[in-house]
């Protein structure tokens, strides 16, 4: 069964660029979520007036690629205590996000980050909710670290080739 998911984690071409290695995914697309405009540019969500966040929407085989594995890996590649910054990526744009439309999906991510917090002394500070509104962003931004492969990245892209740890 496909799922989808809206994962922020600060710049959106890195979370892209890592979640297209793994197996299951079956589409990408980086947008703007959440955006207090309709159809912001990047310009207006830098400018910060929009509220928007940079976010993957992440469209997955659940046989393939489970949700609590998209989880493990999204929290694998973000600081999860940064807020409104990861990596040299500063601004409100970049906080860190998990969001989607079904309700039920939402309490597996509400229990999944209460068992993640509960091994940790520092307060996770990323956002969970239902998805208001998703604009896809311009198309130079939709892989972008394919196109320009030495792009700039806080992330480290073959971490998902490698198995979980733990």
């Amino acid at each position: 069964m496909q799922q989808t998911i809206y994962l922020a984690g600060g710049c959106f071409w890195g979370v892209q660029g890592y979640f297209d290695r793994l197996k299951g995914v079956m589409e990408s697309q980086v947008g703007y979520a959440n955006s207090k405009i309709e159809s912001p540019t990047y310009e207006q969500v830098c400018s910060g007036i929009t509220n928007a966040v940079e976010t993957l929407k992440l469209t997955f085989e659940e046989t393939i690629l489970n949700l609590e594995e998209v989880l493990t890996r999204f929290f694998s590649i973000i600081d999860p205590f940064a807020l409104n910054y990861q990596g040299n990526d500063i601004g409100t744009q970049y906080r860190s996000g998990i969001y989607t439309q079904d309700s039920k999906m939402l309490d597996v991510i509400h229990k999944f980050v209460e068992s993640y917090q509960a091994r940790l002394s520092r307060k996770i500070v990323t956002e969970i909710g239902i998805l208001e509104n998703f604009y896809l962003a311009e198309s130079y931004h939709q892989k972008y670290l394919v196109k320009n492969p030495h792009g700039y990245c806080h992330i480290d892209l073959n971490a998902a080739l490698r198995p979980l740890m733990g």
